[in-house]
């Protein structure tokens, strides 16, 4: 596939574009579990689990219909649809949500219904809480932004020579090495900014 490096914005789904947690806390009350710390990344710790359980329901919760319908994060909508409608950018999106068939064209039915057909050119889904070390390989000295949540892969893009972007939640706000090699931001109207101003 032919890389516009400067056209070509490179995404996480989930806590990123995906409001996840939302939709997996909701799920999880349903089925009567009680979050125990509200601010930790690892779903073991939130819930205080075993981590193979957490594992196991994190696997269970992509694998379901909810998947299709995962609200947008913050205003990740306007934004994304703004610089694709407006400013001609393309959207490659890694998400290290499941390799399951079913669970895949969820996570496109719920792309393609938020922020519309034509503003994802690739979608890699790569098993549950995955390293995305190979695949952004491809990438590696492009330039292309990279927009992430999770502090280790934002650190992984930066070290391929990726311009990085890392999206702001309780769990990472403390994280300075990869704010070193990052761009902060609150929401998606100042990575808008930062992509087609170069600021705040």
């Amino acid at each position: 596939m032919y890389v516009d490096n400067q056209k070509t914005i490179l995404v996480d789904a989930d806590g990123v574009l995906l409001d996840w947690v939302y939709s997996f806390r909701g799920w999880m009350a349903r089925h009567g579990y009680v979050i125990v710390e509200p601010n930790e990344y690892r779903m073991e710790r939130v819930y205080g689990l075993e981590r193979d359980e957490a594992k196991k329901l994190c696997r269970m919760f992509n694998e379901s219909a909810t998947i299709r319908k995962v609200p947008p994060l913050r205003d990740a909508v306007k934004y994304v649809r703004k610089l694709h409608e407006e400013h001609g950018y393309v959207f490659h999106c890694i998400t290290s949500m499941n390799t399951n068939e079913s669970a895949y064209k969820a996570r496109k039915y719920n792309l393609d219904q938020l922020f519309g057909p034509t503003a994802f050119e690739s979608l890699v889904s790569l098993p549950c809480g995955a390293d995305k070390d190979d695949a952004l390989l491809k990438y590696k000295d492009s330039g292309c932004w990279w927009i992430e949540d999770k502090p280790e892969n934002v650190i992984t893009g930066s070290n391929m020579g990726l311009n990085c972007i890392m999206i702001e939640h309780p769990f990472n706000r403390n994280r300075e090495d990869a704010k070193s090699v990052s761009k902060s931001a609150k929401n998606w109207k100042e990575i808008y900014k930062y992509i087609t101003e170069g600021y705040i």
